[in-house]
This record gives C-alpha cells, sequence and structure tokens, in this order.
C-alpha cells in the first residue's frame, strides 16, 4: 500500500457565485396566499376555480383513476346545449384538442355540464334587466371553493366467484390480436375482394 496524499481540494474561491440561494420562499409563499384571497374577494360570489372535465388517466397502469381535466370538449357542450363562447363567460373551462372517444365519457362530462347549469345564477349585466329575484339570489349565493360539481369515482367492486368453464375456454390475447389483425388488413382484404369478384365476373362474360 502506498502512502498517498489524502484528497484536499480548495474549491472555496467565490462560492457564492456557484449557489442559488431561496431566502424569499416564504415571502412568496405569503404573497401567493395573499394574491389568491384578494382574487377571491374580487371574483366573489363566483366559484374559485373553473369547472373541469371528469376524465381517464392514460396508460393501462392508471386508466382506472378518475381526475379532473382541461376542459370539456365541444361535442360535450352541444349535448348540454351551450356553445363554447358562452361557457368561458360563465366558468366553464373548454378544451378544442380533446375528443370524446366513448360514450361513457361524453355522457357522464354532459351530465357534470346540466348539474353545473342548474345551479347557476347568471345576473344580466343591464342593471334594466335585472329583477328582484335575480338580485336576491346574487347576494345570498356562497362562493364555492375547488370544483363546484365533485369528481367521485363510483368502481363497482364485484364479490370474488369461480371461475366459470367458458370463460376459461375463452382466449383473450388471440382475440385481440385477431382483431387487430383484420382492423389493420380491412382496405387490403376488401380491395382484394373487389379484385376477386371483378375478376369472376370478367370471366362469366367471356
Amino acid at each position: 500500500m502506498q502512502n498517498k496524499q489524502l484528497p484536499n481540494v480548495h474549491l472555496r474561491k467565490e462560492w457564492d457565485l456557484r449557489v442559488r440561494t431561496w431566502f424569499n420562499q416564504p415571502g412568496r409563499k405569503l404573497r401567493r396566499r395573499n394574491s389568491r384571497i384578494a382574487k377571491a374577494a374580487k371574483i366573489a360570489p363566483r366559484p374559485i376555480e373553473l369547472l373541469r372535465p371528469a376524465v381517464r388517466c392514460p396508460t393501462v397502469k392508471y386508466n382506472s383513476k378518475v381526475r379532473a381535466g382541461r376542459g370539456f370538449t365541444l361535442e360535450e357542450l352541444k349535448a348540454a346545449g351551450i356553445s363554447a363562447k358562452y361557457a368561458a363567460t360563465v366558468g366553464i373551462a373548454v378544451d378544442y384538442r380533446r375528443r370524446n372517444r366513448s360514450e361513457e365519457s361524453l355522457a357522464l362530462n354532459t351530465q357534470r355540464l346540466k348539474e353545473y347549469l342548474s345551479k347557476l345564477i347568471v345576473l344580466p349585466r343591464n342593471a334594466k334587466k335585472r329583477t328582484a329575484e335575480d338580485v336576491q339570489a346574487y347576494k345570498s349565493a356562497a362562493q364555492a371553493s375547488g370544483q363546484v360539481v365533485p369528481i367521485s369515482a363510483d368502481v363497482a367492486v364485484e364479490a370474488p366467484r369461480v371461475v366459470t368453464a367458458e370463460e376459461k375456454k375463452v382466449q383473450a390475447f388471440v382475440t385481440m390480436r385477431m382483431a387487430r389483425g383484420e382492423y389493420k388488413s380491412h382496405g387490403v382484404a376488401q380491395k382484394r375482394k373487389a379484385e376477386h369478384k371483378e375478376r369472376k365476373a370478367n370471366s362469366v362474360k367471356k
């Protein structure tokens, strides 16, 4: 074993230029909190948050979880009977990119919109068009924090049972692969059928 000098590096010159301090974190935290309180008081009695749709997380691992999405699709707004322009004025988030891939999601979010609209109190901007009932309802309304229509993941849990003989015969993987193959080759198969039919018709004419 050799007697070597122990590492003792002196990297201490201008250390304050090589580190990032965050001493203003508590102050910023207080400033953000005061800003949230001021914003809530300014928009009262409107809800603090926009209404968001209930969506499922991507990938097989997480698609059993339901969470709040970015915004409602145009199809969902149309099913609820409102336009995207009007939705933006009454606290409903709109997402122009998302698409409805299932009837279940469309029905769920349409129901959320209808429930929100049933609770909504719209005070006309023109003071002459306001009725006494509208003004009273506006004054007595309480500001909602969080989602006005809460998202609940209703999962139906099945009781344990014995696997039947018919279920054991089902080959799920093979069935999915066959369906995927048929879907991918659908256009080619239709083209071949048409060519075969045309060839057969020409041979009969001859």
